[in-house]
């Protein structure tokens, strides 16, 4: 016999719902609050909860947060009677099986109800999942264990099937195109192209012509046809980050790809059919930018439909020791050097460290490192880390002369390499704004990316 919880603040609801579903030949256990739910999913187990969403003090969805903390595997229907978008998808990233409105159909809540606890085999195999990321202390090429990051992966392991566009939300760093890339590869389209463009790194003049392409004799140096990347995305996954740099004539584009799943090339006359699933990123505040009316109302809401946030590397410090041995393996392995270990003093510097560029800071430090540190021990010493929020320690310093010396010319042409790439990052991949910073000619900073490698076209 199933044993069900119910929770709502009105005695006639709870009533009614205890009758009915006893009559169903289920046990039924019923709740006035939130509180006193939550002491009885401690006690004894439940294989469903039915809960109101408006009640006092916690709400259903809070709740459920936090009885799926208690009861990982429990099944949970949402009542209300405020539905909206917002709450649709609040409910989804807590793992609410079901929500349906108040006035509803019993025998609809009836088909629910033994719909929910029929499931109730895929909610155990997720739980599995999670143990075993956990356990792996990884999903797919993302790293980590923390519980920020298992919601990162319980999220992605539920929408990675479905054709629902996601924005991925998180501060610089944080590593949205892997987990972009994760969606996609876990989706049934993995087999199709995974295509990536950054929206605030190519001007806005060649950006509409890289998304949709062009038809030949459109523009001056048109000489043939060019499929844009919407085209070459075709039945895959299309990556827009940065999307908050869009600027507002391709929005009103990019919302018909959405809407009505066509577009047309510059200079051409032709609708193009496109099935692409899109997930966009950004690290700024696009409610705001809503607000202020810099971008569009209903785009976002069209490519917002899950959201999915990163949580920035401070507040993840667990996962710092796993990423830093991932990154000296790696570094380790592709510099050709002796696998090397990390001190307990340099790992607690880490640890103690803001990180405001996030993983790829980590990242950063961590190959520099493996570069300069010539024992088979990273010491504190070769961690060049920031001061705090406005100031960096002196690079030069933080840099040691070994007994056998050092190659002057490849330290010089690393750290110009370092501080080129960090200028491209800051200036989102403009060149110009990015030799602005630079303090040299774009012609300089044209020479120094050939000469380098360093591939920003």
């Amino acid at each position: 016999m199933a044993h069900l919880l119910v929770v709502d603040d009105d005695q006639g609801m709870r009533e009614f719902l205890e009758i009915m579903l006893s009559r169903e030949g289920y046990r039924v256990t019923v709740a006035a609050n939130a509180e006193r739910a939550l002491n009885l999913l401690k006690k004894e187990p439940f294989d469903l909860v039915i809960t109101d969403l408006k009640m006092p003090k916690t709400d259903g969805i809070e709740f459920i947060r936090k009885a799926k903390e208690i009861a990982p595997e429990i099944m949970t229907i949402l009542i209300t009677a405020y539905a909206s978008a917002d709450t649709a998808v609040r409910a989804m990233k807590e793992g609410v099986y079901d929500y349906i409105e108040k006035g509803f159909d019993v025998e609809e809540l009836k088909a629910t109800v033994q719909e929910a606890l029929s499931k109730k085999g895929l909610v155990k195999e997720d739980v599995t999942f999670l143990k075993k990321a956990q356990d792996n202390h990884r999903f797919g090429t993302i790293i980590g264990k923390s519980k920020g990051m298992l919601k990162v992966y319980s999220l992605i392991n539920k929408v990675a099937d479905t054709n629902a566009n996601v924005m991925i939300l998180g501060e610089s760093g944080t590593g949205k195109e892997l987990v972009a890339r994760a969606i996609h590869e876990n989706s049934s389209r993995r087999d199709r192209p995974f295509v990536v463009i950054n929206c605030g790194g190519i001007p806005d003049s060649l950006l509409e012509s890289e998304l949709f392409g062009y038809k030949k004799g459109a523009f001056t140096g048109a000489f043939v046809d060019k499929p844009g990347l919407f085209e070459v995305a075709q039945g895959g996954t299309i990556f827009l980050d940065e999307i908050a740099e869009l600027p507002p004539i391709l929005q009103v584009k990019l919302l018909r790809v959405v809407q009505e799943k066509t577009f047309r090339r510059i200079g051409g006359q032709e609708d193009i059919k496109v099935d692409v699933r899109i997930i966009s990123a950004t690290n700024q505040d696009l409610e705001k930018r809503v607000k202020e009316g810099s971008f569009r109302e209903d785009l976002y809401f069209r490519l917002n439909v899950i959201p999915l946030f990163i949580p920035p590397l401070r507040e993840r410090k667990e996962d710092i020791p796993l990423l830093a041995e991932f990154f000296i393996q790696k570094y380790s392995r592709e510099l050709g050097k002796e696998p090397k270990s990390i001190s307990t003093y340099a790992l607690e510097l880490l640890m103690n460290y803001h990180f405001p560029g996030n993983v790829r800071e980590l990242e950063n430090i961590i190959e520099r490192s493996v570069i300069l540190e010539q024992t088979n021990i990273i010491l504190p010493e070769n961690l060049i880390l920031l001061k705090d929020e406005k100031g960096a320690k002196n690079l030069y310093e933080e840099i040691p002369i070994p007994e056998g010396g050092i190659d002057l010319n490849e330290e010089l042409m690393r750290l110009e390499r370092s501080l080129i790439e960090k200028a491209l990052t800051k200036a989102q991949g403009s060149k110009t704004k990015a030799a602005e910073l630079l303090r040299i000619s774009i012609d300089s900073l044209r020479y120094r990316l050939e000469k380098l490698g360093i591939d920003k076209d």
